[in-house]
């Protein structure tokens, strides 16, 4: 593993332990060039996905692109970072468990705003408004009626 500091190709592994979803393996790490400790995350990967974007575009599945755009929308919301994790991991697991080695980038748009209708409303509201490109107030105002009306539905 390369040493984010210095560059050097060798780091000794110190400590080792899974995550508290058990999702990945957290390893701590010193590098043996300069001595600086720092941490690494493993996680499994089944198959090798290409996300189809617009444009005719391909693109190697990230999940850091799915982090940060839950992480976004939750921005100063009292949602703990274990549930935001459990979202992703899920999203993830979801994309990998279809079996295909393409998926469509709606799809997983679809996936994430369904996990975040579940996690929390507002959350939910920020990243449709990205996600389905809102342009005016009206847009807001529309799909936030929407949601509050589904729900009061019992």
């Amino acid at each position: 593993m390369r040493c984010p500091f210095c560059a050097n190709d060798n780091s000794q592994v110190k400590d080792s332990r899974p995550t508290e979803d058990n999702t990945a393996i957290r390893r701590r790490r010193q590098c043996e060039g300069c001595g600086a400790r720092f941490t690494t995350f493993e996680r499994i990967q089944l198959r090798e996905i290409t996300v189809l974007k617009s444009g005719d575009r391909r693109e190697a599945f990230d999940r850091a692109k799915i982090e940060h755009a839950v992480s976004l929308a939750c921005r100063k919301r009292d949602i703990a970072q274990e549930r935001i994790d459990q979202l992703v991991s899920g999203v993830q697991r979801q994309v990998e468990t279809r079996g295909e080695a393409e998926i469509d980038a709606a799809a997983i748009g679809e996936m994430v705003m369904e996990g975040l209708r579940q996690l929390d409303p507002v959350a939910y509201i920020r990243f449709a408004s990205v996600y389905r490109d809102f342009s005016e107030a009206r847009d807001f105002e529309q799909f936030a009626s929407a949601v509050t009306g589904a729900a009061a539905e019992p």
